[in-house]
């Protein structure tokens, strides 16, 4: 779902993850292989009828069969997972492989306290960095204070996410429009609409969308110099400079020019993917996990979803994470789960049921539809495109970024200002990073 209330969690989870941590360190019951069964002890959080789900699920029984091993697998929920994480990791409890959110707040958390196991080792073994893109890797390597982008690698993801737009194109054929292939066909194709009393774009300011349209206008702008500043804290990042200044100033002429409902301030992500399914709004700036939503529900139109037109650099990362806790008992066995996850036929489950895999043959992959998914995201990958999400530098980020651009379509505030109060509260957040 979407990445920025997924974000909100992980940070709210943080205190008790933290709290659990500093009340169990020193407690460690020990770990690794010694006195291991034949039982890999599994935990993840993917619904059974999920692309993640009914992949892992088949993953499950090539391991079996080719192991001899059996693997007790526990279904729990988000929230249990990152509530409980270093609680039961420093115990002899822990599972010996488990999904988990990937960014500093939690994977880098978990690696900082050494409460899951440096893979990299493995990694080398297995050859899983020559299947991940470089902006894959990103979010499964971590340094020794938990910053992703490190030199030692914590995970391994086998799906990813971007965000892209989703075009209608019958109401582009009605309209005696064509999808826009650079940035100024897409303006060119908003002005058209609003001059035929159509509202193109489905945007949402009381919740996510907005503030990923912002980033997105940010990273027309920008390279990836910007984007290692802003998300990994290199260099500081310039709040007047050209990138943010263009993202702020574009989102508020597109409210004046009639782009975006004037009542966006109060609309959340549902209600404006709605009106996209009910073909409200023609155009819909968002990411790929409304995909196979859109498959099932937006069917009284043809559509589809590209990269944002002229854009090096898009919204997205990899998925969450195979993680191996320290105190693993089986961590052999582990490595082993993952590389079947990570093999060709596992790769075509996750892309022919409306997932991204990371490592799929594309003659694999027989469902159109999730052809034109896959398409869309392996010319972002190609282009080592994945910039991440605007909220994940800093705790509370995005309850900032949602109420300063709410602030500025409003009127309540100026460009110069919001950007202002946007780099304050970024600055004020990160510092113990920096």
């Amino acid at each position: 779902m979407a990445r920025f209330t997924r974000s909100t969690k992980t940070l709210a989870a943080l205190a008790a993850v933290t709290t659990l941590g500093l009340t169990v360190s020193g407690c460690s019951a020990g770990g690794g292989d010694d006195g291991a069964s034949d039982t890999l002890k599994l935990w993840h959080y993917e619904g059974a009828d999920s692309a993640m789900g009914k992949a892992w699920a088949e993953a499950i029984s090539i391991f079996e069969e080719e192991t001899g091993a059996t693997v007790e697998f526990e279904e729990k929920s988000f929230e249990q997972i990152q509530k409980t994480a270093s609680q039961v990791l420093d115990t002899d409890a822990a599972p010996d492989l488990m999904e988990f959110n990937k960014g500093n707040a939690t994977a880098g958390f978990l690696a900082s306290t050494g409460l899951i196991t440096d893979i990299s080792d493995a990694v080398a073994e297995y050859g899983w960095d020559e299947k991940l893109a470089p902006s894959l890797q990103t979010t499964a390597r971590y340094s020794e204070d938990g910053v992703m982008g490190g030199d030692a690698w914590y995970g391994v993801p086998n799906y990813g996410e971007f965000v892209g737009v989703y075009y209608n194109n019958d109401a582009f054929a009605a309209a005696g429009l064509e999808i826009p292939e650079t940035y100024d066909e897409f303006v060119a194709v908003m002005d058209a609409f609003v001059a035929q009393g159509i509202t193109p774009l489905a945007e949402a300011g009381a919740e996510y969308p907005l503030g990923q349209l912002w980033y997105q206008l940010a990273l027309t702008q920008a390279d990836r110099g910007f984007v290692d500043d802003y998300q990994l804290y290199e260099n500081p990042v310039d709040w007047e400079g050209d990138e943010i200044t263009y993202a702020t100033q574009t989102l508020q002429d597109y409210v004046d020019k009639g782009y975006i409902a004037s009542d966006v301030s109060s609309i959340k992500a549902e209600d404006a993917g709605v009106s996209f399914i009910n073909a409200t709004s023609p155009i819909f700036v968002s990411g790929s996990w409304w995909y196979g939503r859109f498959v099932n529900e937006a069917t009284g139109f043809d559509w589809t979803l590209q990269a944002f037109p002229e854009a090096e650099l898009s919204l997205g990362s990899s998925g969450n994470l195979w993680v191996v806790p320290e105190n693993a008992s089986n961590k052999e066995l582990a490595y082993e789960f993952i590389d079947i996850t990570m093999r060709p036929e596992i790769q075509a489950i996750i892309g022919n049921n409306g997932g991204l895999p990371v490592a799929a043959d594309p003659a694999d992959i027989t469902d159109e539809k999730s052809q034109e998914l896959i398409t869309a995201f392996n010319g972002v990958l190609d282009a080592d495109g994945l910039s991440f999400f605007p909220d994940w530098p800093a705790p509370g980020f995005y309850d900032v970024i949602v109420q300063e651009l709410q602030g500025l379509i409003t009127g309540a505030q100026d460009v110069a200002t919001t950007n202002a109060n946007l780099g304050e509260q970024y600055d004020e957040g990160t510092a113990e990073y920096r």
